[in-house]
């Protein structure tokens, strides 16, 4: 793949009034700058769309998109695939057209560009945020199971049931990206992720049922022992500093259980490779 470059940072030049203040110094430099972080495209003009590439490439990059996407989306399946880029140096007039105004929309088109990137990072959009949201779930657990204080700050049930929040939305976030990756390797649309792929199979279908039943049935029995607590104070009034440490852990590991127990499911599913 061969792209144009107008920007001065790939030798290019951008003649004076042939291109919008707001693309030249906030647009197309930001998504510059993704797309070679990201996805470590070796690309300086993204929206540049003076480029060469061979018919094998373009038949094996199995291109989906149909709108503005199309360009981005070559550049970045290309680099996710370790194909050979280059870019040329080219000077970008100003345009003659006087027939009908410009096309583009910088903000509709801006926001199409950043959410085709996430939609092609789904590291960024769902494994990282649904980790960091884990981490604070687990580091919620940690300080309120036993009631800590730190200086005048004391964390109790009410920390608990924020944390738990964490850990369901984490843990969701976490699974969507799984099941994200392993939909773009079966269907083309990226490299299969060594990681993941590691991980299918490591954590079979079985395993994986297994595992969301013991959490299931562990909440389950932290939800029973609430239920007999509640019995043996004749269904009245409870320590509710005392229950909800076990309500609330319950619930959590009965959501959580079930979820794997699910996902596991979904995963076997899109694993089931085509004949």
């Amino acid at each position: 793949l061969v792209q144009g470059c107008r920007f001065p940072s790939g030798g290019g030049r951008i003649a004076p009034g042939a291109m919008p203040w707001s693309h030249r110094w906030i647009g197309n430099p930001l998504f510059s700058k993704l797309v070679r972080w990201w996805f470590r495209a070796p690309i300086h003009d993204v929206y540049c769309g003076m480029r060469g590439f061979t018919k094998a490439l373009y038949d094996r990059l199995n291109l989906r998109c149909t709108g503005m996407e199309f360009a981005t989306e070559m550049i970045i399946k290309s680099s996710l695939y370790g194909v050979r880029m280059a870019e040329v140096p080219i000077t970008l007039h100003r345009d003659g057209r006087v027939a009908h105004a410009p096309h583009l929309k910088t903000l509709r088109d801006g926001w199409r560009t950043l959410r085709f990137f996430l939609m092609y990072s789904p590291r960024r959009l769902f494994l990282l945020p649904g980790a960091v949201l884990i981490g604070l779930g687990l580091a919620g657990y940690a300080v309120a199971m036993p009631h800590m204080s730190i200086r005048s700050v004391s964390f109790d049930a009410h920390t608990l049931l924020v944390s738990t929040l964490a850990l369901l939305l984490g843990y969701q976030a976490v699974l969507m990206g799984l099941f994200v990756k392993t939909f773009a390797a079966q269907e083309g649309l990226s490299p299969e992720d060594p990681v993941v792929a590691r991980l299918a199979e490591f954590v079979t279908l079985d395993k994986g049922l297994l595992i969301g039943a013991l959490m299931f049935l562990a909440g389950l029995a932290l939800l029973g022992a609430t239920v007999r607590q509640w019995y043996a104070a004749g269904f009245g009034p409870l320590n509710y500093q005392y229950t909800m440490r076990l309500a609330i852990p319950g619930a959590a590991l009965a959501a959580l259980g079930f979820q794997t127990l699910l996902s596991s499911f979904m995963l076997g599913i899109l694993n089931m490779r085509r004949r």
